[in-house]
């Protein structure tokens, strides 16, 4: 039987089990994830084991379980299974949650439906009208008189998941809560606490800090889509041919993987003429984003090198300098620059990202007039080298990312990307962890940088 429920309206379920089924019409343009909450009659959590999702599947008891995310046809379906017999004395609803992630909103979310399926019974839960909301609570399960029942709710919330952590008890840290969390905070990690407890666990904190909403300017075409390469940050199952000597790589083109050595150096060259700097954006096999920089950004201090040189930055070489690599171009007869980013490979880092900027404040940013271009070297004899070929030349783009550099068992996979900030923005990127274990790149979407 099929049954109808408007926002605001509550029905009794005919079993405590069944399941939630959440489903859109896909599209580049928008990312969506699901979480559950699972709380007590004050409408907060007791802990982490109090949120499920794609890295926390289950709940305790078996109250609550996440499946991860199908893609078929066109179509985007979430799920979660319940049972509301297995809930822990304290616990007596399940909030079912869903956010938006690439901070496009719901108004951009197509064909939004929800049901709760119990036995034969089909609830269907008609959706609210939404316009820049990012975060929504779609349903409550719960018993009432010892009667299982739904409630269709539809609360937006605009700031996302964090915004939904909060309502239900969950806050980011704040500096003064502790030397080692206000240390986190000031290098660019995001770390997050259930109000009366010691702290969440890492795949927590990962979930809270990868679809945290302060994304701002275009993201569309600037997420790395998922391809059938088979390359996931960890995974030990990489589908690519292992390549050596000098390999010139394009945006589009397959990624290459070559061999794993005791240290990888990245270098970024340009011509003298501006002054680039070098940074690196690192992720942590515990989901943190770590950034290697000789200068700062809003709530992000200067680190010069991590994990005891794992990831280092070589230096700044300024307009005036000469770099360590300084060479005379044959082509054009002018001296270039470069800056260095030494990697030393061990399990704890999954991906580097190197990123290349022009402060606004030296007046040029483009990328395709200084012919900005990225190599890595593993001193052993292999180069693969990444040009900004697909640069215009536009002096108000100040950032760019040439590749991506994966750390798997098999060896270093490197991935063109060459992607491009919103003309006028010196936000960093943001790296984030996809359901599928691969490390996307969100361009504007970190904090701005410190002007230089």
């Amino acid at each position: 039987m099929s049954q109808s429920l408007q926002p605001g309206g509550n029905i009794a379920l005919g079993l405590m089990q069944g399941t939630v089924i959440v489903t859109h019409k896909l599209s580049q343009d928008i990312d969506t994830s699901l979480t559950a909450f699972l709380l007590t009659d004050n409408g907060k959590v007791q802990g982490d084991e109090g949120i499920v999702f794609y890295n926390q599947p289950h709940g305790p008891g078996g109250m609550a379980i996440y499946y991860p995310a199908h893609d078929e046809s066109g179509v985007r379906t979430h799920k979660i299974s319940f049972d509301l017999s297995k809930a822990g004395s304290d616990i007596t609803r399940i909030a079912v949650t869903l956010t938006e992630d690439k901070g496009k909103g719901f108004a951009k979310v197509e064909n939004l439906k929800a049901s709760v399926n119990v036995g034969n019974d089909v609830i269907e839960l008609t959706p609210a009208q939404f316009t820049e909301e990012k975060g929504i609570v779609v349903l409550e399960l719960y018993i009432r008189n010892g009667q299982p029942k739904v409630k269709s709710v539809w609360q937006g919330f605009s700031s996302g998941l964090d915004g939904l952590c909060r309502h239900f008890g969950v806050e980011v840290a704040k500096d003064d809560t502790g030397t080692a969390k206000a240390d986190c905070a000031a290098n660019g990690v995001n770390v997050v606490e259930v109000i009366g407890q010691a702290g969440t666990s890492p795949a927590v904190e990962q979930h809270i800090a990868s679809v945290k909403q302060d994304i701002t300017g275009k993201q569309g075409d600037d997420i790395k889509q998922d391809d059938d390469s088979g390359v996931s940050a960890g995974n030990s199952k990489v589908n690519l041919q292992k390549v050596t000597g000098k390999i010139n790589l394009s945006k589009g083109q397959k990624p290459v993987i070559i061999d794993k050595t005791a240290e990888i150096t990245a270098y970024v060259t340009w011509d003298s003429k501006t002054d680039y700097d070098i940074y690196a954006l690192v992720f942590t096999k515990d989901g943190r984003q770590i950034d290697v920089a000789m200068f700062g950004a809003d709530g992000v201090k200067p680190l010069q090198s991590f994990d005891n040189g794992t990831v280092e930055h070589m230096g700044d070489v300024g307009r005036s300098a000469r770099g360590f690599f300084s060479f005379r171009s044959k082509k054009s007869k002018e001296d270039s620059k470069t800056e260095i980013i030494k990697i030393r490979p061990n399990d704890n880092v999954l991906a580097v990202v190197p990123v290349v900027y022009s402060a606004q404040s030296n007046g040029t940013g483009s990328f395709y007039r200084y012919r900005a271009s990225m190599t890595i070297d593993n001193n052993e004899g292999t180069t693969v080298s990444i040009s900004s070929q697909n640069a215009n030349d536009d002096d108000l783009i100040y950032t760019c990312v040439p590749g991506v550099i994966l750390n798997t068992p098999e060896g270093i996979v490197i991935d063109a990307v060459e992607m491009y900030s919103e003309p006028g923005s010196e936000r960093r990127p943001k790296l984030l962890r996809g359901h599928d274990g691969k490390i996307k790149v969100l361009m504007d979407a970190g904090p701005r940088n410190d002007y230089k």
